[in-house]
């Protein structure tokens, strides 16, 4: 059940959350997806390279989603602001 937290914890979220669209919720599901590919750790370290594919958002987009995601409270994101040292990511659970 650890698996499916998340995805239920963020729809009974935006239920009543105008602010969130399809690219926040598409993102969110990537990041629920890689979560749970690395064995639901505490926080994933990801690079926005390794992510945006998956997402099939611009870089554009990815940044300000997640960015978005953050101010919003459905995770919480530490970028790194270097090219060689992944940011990370925890969920909100």
């Amino acid at each position: 059940m650890e698996a499916c937290r998340p995805i239920g914890l963020f729809f009974d979220g935006i239920r009543k959350d105008p602010r969130v669209g399809l690219n926040h919720i598409g993102l969110f599901a990537i990041l629920v997806g890689y979560w749970q590919e690395l064995g639901c750790p505490e926080q994933i370290s990801a690079y926005a390279h390794e992510i945006m594919p998956l997402a099939k958002v611009s870089s554009t987009t990815y940044h300000r989603c997640i960015r978005d995601l953050d101010d919003f409270g459905y995770i919480i994101y530490l970028p790194s602001f270097k090219r060689n040292v992944r940011s990370v990511i925890q969920l909100k659970i």
